[in-house]
């Protein structure tokens, strides 16, 4: 949530920083706002609403002038949307100028004992502590001034800051929250995502947990929480910027939900070696992997979701003990965890908030972790003891598609993998597995070569105000994610539930009309689906099956029916998380919502 750009060369800053803002809309916002160098004067413009507030308060980019500035995306957390809620914000006497992500969670302490030195705030954020405090402090040394205050506040923050005494210098600092800083030729870029600056380069620095980087046109310094340099090595994204636009596709979402054979096969491919499975670095052999006694899989949203159909998997050829835990939760339950358990840490993003320290709880207790993330060189990538990236490319869209379903693929082949060295499964099905595996690049272009059908069902119930999903073993994992797809885009109520509980209690929710989407790919399930489908219909329910050739006959059991292609039981749920992605995408298409940019939500949730 919340997006930083800045700038510092020989160009006007306003139209670059501009553009960069645009390619930071996917993160979500409420307001936005720019500030610029030029001389000795700060100039800031903000505006509540879309960037094309922004864009015609500055005339298109034309003013303010100056070659340096760093804009913000804001998602409000202290304050409601507003002009002077929304960042840049300036010192009282104008000398500073701050954008910045996260929450200081000492903001109202400071801010009382700056009101009582005679300071006077303009908004209500506890940003605006940041650029106060800076005024405080300064005594002419702008890195002396950010050092103390880095010491003052606590909390998660990445700041971009400028001073009128220094026009030509950025100076940025991270606490738990993203930032790189894009190395160009005569020009510098800090930004909280590759994507924004990837326009203008594709050399990167990752600022580490309280570090500082200083910018100017010519050059980049670091430093340490103590003002010592530092020096940081570069790595290079290989992501074109075509990759970050939406191709001819309406909606990014849609563009990515069709990148999905690619990103498998990036995510598949590379590790399948004949007849092996080669994890990248991570040193899985027989020692270390007989010293397992569980595994905790930890997540948040789809990445949890994911996490469920990964301990389904596990679990059956493993024969390993898996906890799936919701990353928020994970940190407060006092997690029984050591040395003989592996941590699974699943993120997009790999800056998600609650995932990170979760992350770092299960280390401090002993814990062998493995991230599964998408962004190299993002902080749970670098904290964790082994990575495994998914190479999904980078996503837009809010809501999460070919980085679902590549997580999925990859929790796959570490459960091969140690079922393979454990010899908890057999050669043959082993084998069997890693074809069906490479296999489904094919397969989800298959599902995605006929979308009308899904479109039309899609157009028919988009009027609904509640959806319901159920499902058995990994179709119920798999039914979580498709309501929490619907939900996210499309604002219907939708609930998945595990159709065995249909008579415990939710099966009062059935009444004249209501949608129930039934998932049957699993064949020794079919049985008890088919009468939890009659269930639902001799209530007066509409249900419409997603199954597999092999359970073609619930046709006659539905009032409609989507198929996936012929697949394995244990690898269905990445094709029918695609399907339920169409399906979802057309729904919200139909209702006129904003598909990318769902309302009061980020893609990267970088605050508890």
């Amino acid at each position: 949530m919340c997006g930083i750009i800045g700038y510092s060369g020989g160009k006007q800053a306003a139209p670059i920083l501009l553009k960069g803002l645009e390619r930071l809309e996917y993160r979500g916002y409420d307001s936005s706002g720019i500030a610029v160098t030029d001389g000795g004067a700060i100039s800031v413009v903000k505006a509540v609403g879309k960037i094309k507030a922004l864009d015609e308060k500055t005339n298109g980019g034309k003013t303010p002038h100056g070659t340096v500035g760093i804009g913000h995306t804001r998602w409000a957390t202290h304050g409601v949307p507003s002009d002077v809620n929304s960042h840049p914000h300036v010192s009282q006497n104008g000398m500073f100028a701050v954008v910045h992500n996260g929450i200081i969670e000492n903001f109202a302490e400071l801010k009382a004992e700056l009101i009582a030195q005679g300071v006077k705030f303009a908004s209500d954020t506890d940003s605006e502590v940041i650029a106060q405090l800076l005024q405080y402090y300064y005594e002419g040394d702008e890195l002396d001034a950010i050092l103390t205050v880095m010491r003052r506040i606590s909390g998660s923050y990445a700041v971009g800051i400028l001073c009128a005494d220094y026009p030509d210098v950025i100076y940025a600092i991270r606490k738990d929250n993203p930032l790189v800083v894009g190395l160009g030729a005569n020009e510098n870029f800090i930004a909280s995502d590759f994507a924004a600056a990837l326009e203008h380069t594709h050399d990167f620095v990752q600022l580490g947990d309280g570090e500082i980087a200083k910018l100017t046109a010519h050059a980049v310094t670091f430093y340490d929480g103590d003002g010592k340099p530092l020096k940081k090595t570069p790595y290079r994204v290989d992501w074109d910027i075509s990759q970050a636009e939406k191709g001819g596709y309406p909606h990014f979402m849609l563009k990515e939900i069709y990148e999905q054979p690619r990103a498998i096969t990036a995510t598949v491919r590379p590790r399948v070696k004949g007849n092996q499975i080669v994890l990248d670095k991570i040193a899985f052999d027989a020692k270390n992997v007989n010293r397992i006694e569980k595994i905790d899989i930890v997540g948040c949203g789809s990445a949890y979701h994911a996490g469920i159909v990964g301990k389904a998997f596990i679990e059956k050829y493993c024969r390993i003990r898996v906890n799936c835990e919701l990353a928020s939760e994970y940190v407060y339950s006092d997690p029984i965890t050591d040395n003989r358990t592996l941590t699974v840490i699943i993120s997009q993003s790999g800056e998600t908030a609650d995932t990170l320290a979760a992350l770092r709880l299960a280390k401090k207790r002993g814990s062998h972790t493995i991230a599964i993330v998408n962004v190299v060189e993002s902080a749970i990538a670098r904290e964790a003891d082994d990575v495994l990236y998914t190479y999904a490319g980078p996503e837009i869209a809010v809501a999460t598609t070919k980085g679902y379903t590549t997580q999925v693929a990859a929790l796959y082949l570490v459960g091969l993998k140690i079922a393979k060295i454990k010899h908890t499964v057999s050669d043959a099905r082993y084998s069997e597995m890693l074809k069906e595996l490479t296999e489904l690049p094919d397969k989800i272009t298959r599902a995605l070569a006929d979308i009308e059908q899904i479109k039309n069902y899609a157009d028919e119930y988009a009027a609904h105000k509640c959806v319901f999903f159920i499902g058995r073993g990994t179709d119920y994992a798999a039914s979580l994610e498709g309501a929490l797809k619907l939900k996210e885009i499309s604002y219907i109520h939708a609930e998945a539930y595990a159709a065995g509980e249909l008579k415990h209690g939710t099966i009062s929710l059935i009444e004249n009309g209501t949608i129930t989407l039934a998932l049957v790919t699993q064949s020794a399930l079919y049985s008890k689906m088919l009468s939890n489908i009659k269930a639902v219909q001799s209530r007066g329910g509409t249900v419409l099956s997603v199954a597999s050739p092999k359970n073609e006959q619930i046709r006659e059991n539905s009032d409609g029916l989507l198929l996936i292609p012929d697949c394995d039981d244990d690898l269905t749920p990445i094709l029918t998380a695609v399907v339920l992605q169409v399906f979802a995408y057309y729904v919200a298409a139909a209702r006129g919502c904003d598909i990318d940019k769902p309302r009061n939500l980020a893609k990267s949730v970088t605050v508890e």
